[in-house]
């Protein structure tokens, strides 16, 4: 007996296959456009206009507390990570020894005084010997004027008792008396002019010791006389010495790499403890090389911190930017310089000052991670 066969229905065409990948592909191309769209519109709008990186880290003009004296500490009386004000007492080294140096040099200076004033004196007593020789020496010159009169006077007596003597007026006795006042009358000039001489020589050394003396005080005074004024000096260093035994804060800040205990000698220049001014924070940001094409000082820049996350908005602007990359200022630079070379984009240092305000509410520490958002509109 013959079987009658069923007709199976008939598999779906390929046209049907055909038109469902080409809707697919449609539908792809048209979500590759919108978002190629997109993204060309936020190029245009938004990031074209900023430059971003999160290669920034909060920095700080730290400033180290150094030992200006030696000595031993004596008190200590801050900590690790305290807050101090600039002035506040942070060391105290054994002030002892800067004392004895101040009393000592005290003492110097009036000694240096005490011998200054002597100059003073010895000054005014050569010009008083001076005016005495000068005194001496007109009397000497006035003698000497009445010993040649006498002279004149005892030669013209014995010239006209000799003319008188071959006549036998005069008397031999008389003749002898008019000779020998002569000769005492010519003695007399002898002597007085070597006293005259004597007083120009005590004229001339007195007025020696007068210039000698002069040098001494010649154009200034008391107190700024040159030993009077080293003295002095010796005097304000020991007194600056002995202040600088109380080490005190330069700036406000945070104490930190605190390097001291009680009873540690610290020499001078040693380093005991920096001060983090983390009020005056600012953020350094490693921008590539690509990316500083409109980049310009005073240019805007919003910064998030991994301390606070997105919801804290730090705003800032452009201060400066490095003299040179990262790289060429490594403690061991890049040499390109090589047979194998690679081309890597370098990143420059952008340094960027933060609202101060902002930085009060929202305090951040040195190292802390930051990301950069400069405006380049």
């Amino acid at each position: 007996m013959k079987q009658d066969s069923k007709i199976e229905p008939a598999p779906p065409t390929s046209s049907a296959s055909a038109g469902r990948r080409k809707r697919l592909f449609t539908l792809l191309a048209a979500v590759i456009v919108v978002i190629a769209v997109l993204w060309l519109l936020y190029w245009l709008l938004i990031g074209s206009r900023s430059v971003s990186t999160d290669d920034a880290y909060v920095q700080a003009d730290t400033a180290q507390v150094t030992a200006l004296v030696a000595g031993p500490v004596v008190a200590d009386p801050t900590s690790e990570t305290q807050f101090v004000h600039k002035g506040d007492v942070v060391a105290v080294i054994d002030p002892a020894d800067y004392r004895l140096a101040e009393a000592r040099a005290e003492a110097q200076l009036g000694q240096a005084e005490r011998k200054v004033q002597g100059y003073y004196a010895n000054e005014d007593l050569a010009a008083a010997q001076s005016q005495a020789r000068i005194a001496d020496l007109n009397r000497a010159q006035a003698q000497l004027v009445s010993a040649r009169s006498d002279l004149v006077r005892a030669e013209a007596e014995y010239a006209r008792r000799k003319n008188l003597a071959g006549s036998g007026a005069v008397s031999a006795d008389e003749m002898n008396e008019v000779q020998n006042r002569r000769q005492t009358a010519q003695a007399a000039v002898t002597a007085a002019e070597a006293s005259l001489g004597q007083a120009r020589a005590n004229v001339s050394a007195a007025g020696a010791q007068r210039q000698a003396a002069g040098v001494l005080v010649q154009g200034a005074d008391l107190k700024t006389n040159p030993e009077v004024a080293a003295a002095r000096a010796q005097l304000n260093q020991a007194q600056l010495d002995l202040q600088r035994t109380v080490v005190r804060a330069p700036v406000d800040g945070i104490i930190a790499k605190k390097a001291i205990e009680i009873g540690q000698r610290v020499p001078a220049g040693a380093e005991l403890m920096t001060v983090v001014p983390i009020q005056t924070a600012y953020v350094d940001a490693n921008f590539k090389e690509v990316q500083l094409r409109k980049v310009g000082i005073g240019s805007p820049v919003v910064l998030t911190s991994d301390l606070y996350g997105n919801r804290v908005k730090f705003h800032g602007r452009v201060v400066g930017v490095a003299g040179g990359s990262g790289s060429a200022f490594a403690l061991i630079p890049a040499q390109n310089a090589t047979g194998n070379w690679i081309k890597v984009v370098q990143r420059v240092p952008v340094r960027i000052a933060l609202d101060p305000k902002e930085l009060a509410k929202h305090p951040l520490r040195v190292g802390l991670s930051m990301k950069a958002e400069v405006e380049v509109r």
